[in-house]
């Protein structure tokens, strides 16, 4: 089942190499949000293991998959071609985001594993796939994209 004949399953390696990538956007992204309660609290610092400002943050990465994830694309699902649809074939709408969010954030707390179970099905589907109802499909180039031409 795909969108189009351009469209294949992704592998758990072109997913963790997008996680990667993400990871190194999102530490951009929580530099400049965590840079704004110092310079709201007059250049001093939130205190260690404030439960708010980890809720802020937390805030603010969900934010940043949402936005992604309801526009199909994450830096680093872009980076590798990768695009994430529901299962009719639509983007994702924010409460499917949510739950893949929070879905996602148990299958890293648990080591990986709502990730490794990728491997035990034909589908190759995560548990933030199927919790969300969403997949994510690797976009193989087209001679014309591939060329730098559209």
């Amino acid at each position: 089942m795909g969108p189009g004949d351009r469209w294949e399953k992704v592998g758990l390696g072109r997913r963790l190499m997008a996680i990667l990538y993400d990871a190194v956007a999102l530490f951009g992204v929580l530099y400049c949000a965590a840079l704004l309660p110092v310079v709201a609290g007059g250049g001093q610092p939130p205190r260690p293991g404030n439960p708010w400002f980890f809720c802020y943050l937390l805030l603010v990465v969900f934010v940043y998959f949402g936005f992604c994830w309801t526009r199909g694309r994450t830096l680093g699902m872009q980076a590798w071609r990768l695009e994430i649809r529901r299962l009719d074939g639509t983007f994702p709408i924010w409460s499917d985001a949510l739950l893949r969010f929070a879905t996602a954030a148990i299958s890293l707390s648990l080591g990986g594993l709502g990730y490794w179970v990728s491997l035990l099905n034909p589908e190759g589907s995560t548990w933030p796939d199927r919790l969300s109802k969403t997949r994510l499909w690797h976009v193989r180039a087209t001679p014309a994209s591939a060329s730098g031409r559209h």
